[in-house]
C-alpha cells in the first residue's frame, strides 16, 4: 500500500500528461504517456527509467505550452496570469514527481540502486 501511495504523484502528472495529448487530439502521445503510467505498476529498473524520462519531456511540453499560449494570450490582449498559474503549477507537480523516484520505497519496488551508494561511485 505505500508503494502505492508514493506512486500517486507520477501517476497523476501522466494522467495530466494524457489528458493534454488527446485535447490536442495526439493519440500516439496520448498512448505513450499511458503506457509510462503502466510502467508504474512494473517493478523493474528500466521501467523506472521510462518513467522518469516520460516525465522529464512532460516538464519540458507544459514548458513548452506555458510560453506558446502565454504568447498567444498576450498578443490578444487576453488575460494570461490565470494560465500562467496553472500550467505553471502542472510543470511544477509534474517536475516534483521526479523526486518520489530518490525514495527508498520506491527505488527497492523498482530495485533500483540506493542514492548513497550511487553517490559513491
Amino acid at each position: 500500500m505505500k508503494i502505492a501511495v508514493r506512486l500517486l504523484l507520477p501517476a497523476l502528472a501522466l494522467v495530466l500528461l494524457a489528458a493534454h495529448f488527446l485535447r490536442d487530439g495526439d493519440l500516439a502521445l496520448v498512448a505513450s504517456a499511458l503506457l509510462a503510467l503502466v510502467l508504474l505498476l512494473v517493478p523493474r529498473p528500466w521501467a523506472a527509467r521510462i518513467v522518469q524520462l516520460a516525465l522529464v519531456l512532460g516538464v519540458i511540453e507544459w514548458l513548452r505550452t506555458l510560453s506558446a499560449l502565454t504568447a498567444q494570450r498576450i498578443s490578444s490582449g487576453e488575460p494570461w496570469l490565470r494560465l500562467v498559474a496553472i500550467l505553471g503549477g502542472i510543470a511544477v507537480l509534474t517536475g516534483l514527481s521526479l523526486l518520489v523516484f530518490r525514495a527508498a520505497t520506491v527505488r527497492a519496488y523498482f530495485r533500483l540502486p540506493n542514492v548513497a551508494s550511487a553517490d559513491r561511485r
